[in-house]
């Protein structure tokens, strides 16, 4: 589990940096999109990421790395919006920005570790292709979740599966050897 916390906190780290630069480059213009366009930004990604590992060729030179980074920014931005539902400021500080992502950050790596836990690590048995696919699963069941205007019977809301979509992203990152395999000390 030490090994995870590291390396997860690594990726983070790196996709944290990703987003202060496009923060510093775009403002937080994203605040304008509504959460099923921000689903679709997701889904482009992923399904990308599919095409590439179908294909194993790509005509653009941005591989998957980025857009794993890419899935794990925008379900921030989603966790976001949600929180700030009820405000309709566009520019956000800086400063607030960033304790928002660490915030959201923090939440889902509570959630990372109570499930790694009850499930002893299993997705470092997983092939990255099929946590693409669970992936895109998470976003299909977020876009019927949305189209229901959010009501659901018995299943969680949109704010669960962007998480799960964000740690299964940072797996895929780790299995793909972005950040160090071994435990500091």
């Amino acid at each position: 589990m030490l090994q995870t916390e590291a390396q997860y906190r690594q990726v983070i780290q790196l996709c944290k940096e990703v987003f202060q630069k496009k923060n510093k480059d775009y403002g937080t213009a994203w605040r304008i999109l509504r959460l099923p366009s921000i689903t679709d930004q997701i889904y482009i990604k992923a399904q990308r990421i599919r095409t590439l590992q179908e294909l194993q060729t790509q005509r653009v030179a941005e591989g998957v790395i980025p857009e794993f980074m890419g899935i794990i920014n925008y379900c921030v931005m989603a966790l976001i919006q949600l929180e700030l539902a009820d405000s309709d400021q566009m520019e956000v500080p800086v400063d607030e920005l960033m304790a928002l992502y660490d915030r959201q950050v923090s939440n889902v790596m509570a959630l990372l570790f109570a499930k790694n836990h009850d499930y002893g690590e299993a997705w470092r048995e997983m092939r990255v292709s099929s946590m693409t696919d669970i992936i895109l699963m998470k976003l299909l069941r977020t876009k019927q979740i949305e189209d229901n205007q959010g009501q659901t019977l018995i299943s969680e809301g949109v704010d669960a599966n962007y998480m799960d979509m964000i740690n299964y992203a940072v797996f895929c990152l780790i299995k793909l050897e972005v950040v160090e395999t071994s435990v500091p000390r």
